[in-house]
């Protein structure tokens, strides 16, 4: 349909420059951008057909976007319109069932498996969905469950936490870091004591650490490779104990490993921790 057997459309300053500014931007949505094209060659007098050529389009698209500009304005013809796009087919009561099954474990409704996988989890939604009342999940597919859970439920995943066993964990915690402020205090004040020796001992110790021996000397970062080299293969020498103290005022620290967590081992590492301690008539504290 030529530009004549329509109504002219007629551009105001403030509507050319933005038009021109969205026909330009490389940021806009393509089809933001062919309506501003359509726009701004209907207004220069260039016919239906003729912009339908020059921008690889259909006549139909470009009726329906100047039609649009007569009946609601430039603006708006720019934009989609509201409501448009298919319709959500899962119905929000279909999606709370997905997440309550999603948030039960597998073992739960008969399954060997701990975790859900997102195929498990969508061969079973579409084998109970129409007994559930939700027809519309029956043919779901695997990739449309994890949209549906929407991020927020990751039934394959497993998130470590830490729970508090000790009924007495907050006033030991407290009795800590009570100690640990009064560290603080010293190490602005000095020593508290007539002698003004003090040693506030953190301890703590690790069993069961593996000891390894490597069966290759390292190799030394070169042109070939530039992290250093270590052979894979290595010697168990069974397994050790780490037992380890920090002086919390100075940072000293002194370390022991044993072959076994005895108490006759920590006896002698009391003993090897009171020797490098200045004078004999020290005081010390124990952090935990």
């Amino acid at each position: 349909m030529a530009a004549s057997k329509r109504s002219q459309l007629v551009l105001t300053g403030e509507e050319r420059l933005m038009l021109d500014e969205v026909s330009r931007s490389r940021t806009v949505a393509v089809a933001e951008w062919e309506r501003a094209q359509i726009l701004l060659h209907f207004a220069d007098g260039v016919g239906v057909a003729a912009i339908a050529r020059e921008l690889r389009t259909h006549q139909k698209k470009v009726i329906r976007c100047l039609d649009r500009a007569a009946e609601l304005g430039v603006d708006a013809a720019l934009k989609d319109r509201s409501g448009r796009g298919r319709k959500p087919v899962i119905t929000p009561e279909a999606r709370a069932w997905l997440l309550s099954v999603a948030c039960q474990k597998p073992e739960e409704l008969g399954y060997s498996y701990e975790l859900w996988t997102i195929r498990l989890l969508a061969r079973h939604i579409r084998a109970h969905a129409e007994a559930a009342g939700h027809p519309c999940l029956q043919h779901v597919a695997p990739s449309t469950v994890p949209r549906t859970l929407s991020g927020k439920i990751q039934p394959h995943r497993i998130e470590y936490y830490l729970e508090k066993r000790d009924p007495d964990c907050e006033r030991k915690m407290a009795d800590v870091l009570h100690v640990y402020k009064e560290v603080a205090l010293l190490r602005e004040s000095g020593p508290g004591t007539d002698d003004g020796l003090l040693a506030v001992l953190s301890y703590d110790e690790k069993p069961g650490l593996q000891a390894i021996e490597n069966t290759a000397p390292d190799l030394p970062p070169g042109p070939r490779h530039a992290s250093l080299g270590r052979d894979h293969e290595y010697v168990r020498h069974g397994t050790m104990t780490l037992m380890a103290a920090i002086d919390l005022l100075d940072g000293h620290v002194l370390g022991s490993v044993v072959e076994r967590h005895t108490s006759s081992a920590f006896i002698d590492f009391l003993g090897k921790l009171d020797a490098p301690l200045p004078g004999s008539g020290h005081h010390s504290r124990c952090a935990g």
